[in-house]
């Protein structure tokens, strides 16, 4: 471990031990034949965290279902994708500025109970969206409001959920413990939209709502029956302010290892993730396949690949050297979507967004380990609003980059372009700054 983050261990991991409720089987625990490969379940093993690992299944499918239905709806009163944009607008705005707040909330308050009253928000803006729709309202404005509110609360809510994690399973569990949570949420993404493609034409679109709704109640539950996780430093006599925000960029200004964590998925999302591209691509390079065919596989192959890196993913998630798995996974990132842009084959093309999607896998993982493990517990609330902040914001300044770049050089030199930047800038980094190079667990 980097000497300047070292002082932290100890009090991470009397924290797990405190808070897991048994004692962690050791480490090199023996697995045999196929489990060596298979994800690593050990996190499975502590009730609390098992029931927040299972609500996030329900939840994780149900929330897919919003978010298809939303842009249907306004698409089919406005006939526009420009106000399917805004949509996207409304709500990431309120996302970013109540993920920060947020995590310093979750920094100064009981997490179960901040997860309790969010987790209840969300529930209940699903509960009028079903309203609004069945009521056949076909208001775009209020559509926007409930969907602005929706993300302000999911914003309150993430950074605490992550947070809880590292309160819930040993140190040397908390990659394991990312992978389950990563690999249920990519399935979320392949399932959902899925899901709601086909149920869409059956039960219309209410009822998507309300079923949100429903694996919400899961979800609430599950939070129910935590143990109380109050701040473990007496700081919840203090008020979740401006300072409060402030004081956690200086933290990680202060940890070059957290910083480094985020300059990691910046450089790979903002630099590497070409989906802006994929309507182009598909209609034109990959056209002779089936533009729909080609659009649908692309769009897919990304999230197939996380979710084969996190059934796998026994084979990475117990190597202790995390900042190396993260420089070699943002490298291979970038390397794959390199070779995703001078594919002139679909299935070729399918292949290396699929291996891309293990990388991302991979440095999801490690990326929220590091998070977890460096920043003590006071901090691990508002370094998970940055981190959401960070993982929301990437893609969609990607879009702009790519968008922007493709139309200039084209897509495919756009892309192939973008795949070496990432390889280059990641391992300049690596070599010029060594505090994530040294990180271990």
């Amino acid at each position: 471990m980097d000497t300047s983050e070292s002082s932290d261990a100890p009090e991470t991991n009397a924290e797990a031990k405190a808070e897991a409720g048994s004692a962690p089987r050791p480490r090199d625990e023996a697995r045999r034949g196929w489990r060596r490969w298979a994800m690593d379940t050990r996190p499975l093993r502590r009730p609390a965290y098992r029931r927040l690992w299972s609500s996030t299944i329900v939840t994780a499918v149900g929330s897919q279902l919003t978010a298809v239905a939303v842009p249907k709806q306004i698409y089919d009163i406005t006939g526009s994708s420009a106000w399917v944009g805004y949509a996207g607008l409304a709500g990431l705005l309120p996302m970013v500025v109540f993920a920060l707040w947020g995590g310093a909330v979750a920094d100064t308050m009981d997490r179960r109970r901040l997860l309790l009253i969010t987790n209840t928000g969300i529930a209940v803006t699903s509960v009028l969206f079903w309203v609004q729709a069945a009521a056949g309202l076909d208001s775009v404005a209020v559509l926007m409001v409930l969907l602005a509110t929706q993300q302000a609360f999911f914003g309150l809510n993430a950074p605490a959920r992550t947070a809880s994690i590292a309160r819930l399973v040993p140190a040397g569990e908390l990659a394991a413990a990312n992978a389950l949570g990563s690999t249920v949420m990519q399935t979320g993404l392949v399932a959902g939209p899925l899901l709601a493609g086909a149920l869409i034409p059956v039960i219309g679109l209410p009822e998507l709502y309300l079923l949100d709704a429903l694996a919400l109640c899961v979800t609430l539950w599950a939070v129910a029956r935590l143990p109380a996780l109050p701040p473990l430093d007496g700081s919840a006599a203090r008020r979740a302010g401006l300072s409060e925000i402030l004081a956690g960029f200086r933290y990680i200004a202060r940890h070059k290892v957290l910083l480094l964590s985020f300059v990691a998925d910046v450089i790979a999302m903002v630099l590497g993730m070409p989906r802006a591209l994929f309507p182009q691509l598909a209609a034109e390079t990959y056209a002779p396949y089936g533009e729909g065919l080609a659009l649908g596989l692309l769009f897919a192959a990304i999230p197939i690949g996380a979710v084969l890196g996190g059934l796998f993913s026994g084979t990475f998630s117990r190597a202790r050297r995390h900042g190396w798995m993260v420089i070699g996974a943002v490298v291979a990132w970038g390397a794959a979507i390199a070779g995703f842009g001078l594919s002139g084959s679909l299935w070729l093309a399918v292949v290396f967004l699929a291996a891309a999607g293990v990388a991302d896998m991979v440095s999801m993982v490690f990326r929220g380990a590091i998070l977890l493990s460096a920043a003590t517990d006071e901090m691990r609330g508002r370094m998970q609003g940055v981190f959401t902040v960070v993982v929301a914001g990437g893609p969609r300044l990607a879009d702009v980059l790519h968008g922007t770049a493709g139309a200039a050089y084209g897509p495919r030199a756009a892309v192939t372009g973008g795949g070496l930047l990432v390889v280059a800038v990641m391992l300049a980094l690596a070599a010029a700054v060594p505090a994530l190079r040294r990180y271990r667990v």
